[in-house]
Parts: C-alpha cells; sequence; structure tokens
C-alpha cells in the first residue's frame, strides 16, 4: 500500500522531466526554424517506425548474445526501478503515458533541436547520440553495455530522422520500446504474478 500523499510522486516527477524537455525541445525547433517533418509520407515514415522498432529489438538481441553479464547487470538495476515504481503506484496505465512522453519528448529534443543545432548532417547524429547516452546513465559500472546500447539506440533515431526529414517513425518506436520496457519493468516487480 502507498502512504497517502506520495502516490504517484515518481510518475509525475519522470512527466515534468520529460515534459519540460519537450517545452524546451518545441521552443528551440520553433526559434530556429528546424520542423518534426519535411514532408509528410506516410509509408515511407512507416517503413522506417518497422525497420526502426525491428532494428532495436535486433540490437537488444545482439547485446544480450555479445555481454550477457553486463545485461544482467543491467537488468537487476532496472528490476529495482520497476520494484519502486511499483511501491509508488505506479500503474500500467501511466505507465503507457509515460512511454509516450519519454517517446515524444527525447525525440523532439534530442533529434528535432539537438541534432539539428549540433551541425546537422552525420556529425549531428553523432554528437546527440552521445548526449543521448549521457542522459541516461547507469550507477553500476558492471552494466556498461546499457549506455552503449543507448547510444547506437541515438544513433539509429538519429540515422532515421536525418534519412526521412520526419520525426515520426522515432517518435512511435521509441514510445513502443519504452511502452515494452515499462510494463517489464512493471511486471518483473510482482513476485506473486503468474508468468
Amino acid at each position: 500500500m502507498v502512504a497517502k500523499g506520495f502516490e504517484n510522486r515518481m510518475f509525475q516527477f519522470f512527466m515534468l522531466i520529460q515534459l519540460g524537455l519537450l517545452l524546451v525541445g518545441l521552443i528551440w525547433m520553433a526559434l530556429a526554424g528546424y520542423v518534426a517533418v519535411q514532408s509528410p509520407n506516410p509509408l515511407r515514415d512507416g517503413v522506417a517506425f518497422l525497420l526502426l522498432f525491428f532494428g532495436l529489438m535486433g540490437l537488444e538481441l545482439l547485446f544480450s548474445r555479445l555481454f550477457p553479464q553486463s545485461l544482467r547487470a543491467s537488468e537487476a538495476l532496472h528490476g529495482q526501478i520497476g520494484a519502486v515504481m511499483r511501491a509508488q503506484g505506479v500503474s500500467h496505465h501511466q505507465a503507457l503515458l509515460l512511454a509516450m512522453a519519454s517517446g515524444l519528448s527525447e525525440e523532439v529534443f534530442f533529434r528535432g533541436a539537438l541534432q539539428n543545432a549540433l551541425f546537422g548532417g552525420w556529425l549531428g547524429v553523432l554528437l546527440q547520440a552521445f548526449l543521448f547516452m549521457a542522459f541516461h546513465p547507469v550507477p553500476d559500472r558492471r552494466a556498461w553495455a546499457y549506455p552503449v546500447f543507448i547510444f547506437f539506440g541515438g544513433l539509429m533515431f538519429g540515422a532515421a530522422y536525418l534519412l526521412t526529414g520526419s520525426l515520426i517513425p522515432g517518435i512511435l518506436a521509441h514510445y513502443l520500446h519504452n511502452a515494452r520496457g515499462f510494463y517489464q519493468l512493471l511486471d518483473q516487480a510482482e513476485p506473486n504474478k503468474a508468468a
């Protein structure tokens, strides 16, 4: 049971971070004249989204095979986060909202604003991926593969935006990837839940 007055503080804190990032990114994009979608193309964006999402899943599989000990350390940290989320009363519905907020805000800020501001082109993709990785630190050195995974994910998101001129594929893939991750965190934290 969550103490009265403390329910959802974690959810509110993370939503405020994401909404602040979104606001900064949107204002930055507007002031600099950066666009979220250069030319609407649902087929291109749909194909790019699928390639990006399944590319992220493939990257996860590759890292789990190449760096199993580091990924286990990362999963242990994520398990602790899931237990705290559950203890704070974060629901699966809230996890979906947080996944949407993080997917939207991080794509707008890192790809839409920052990538364009950092020289654009492939150099911008590389630099924003480093900063994206720095935004996702881990306290346990044994989990070193997680920031590396985040860096490669940032490269993939950045390349998708550079090649399509649209934030839509990245937003959708980022949302689904985070939603899957948040659901896993919440479900791991329930010791009596049937598999």
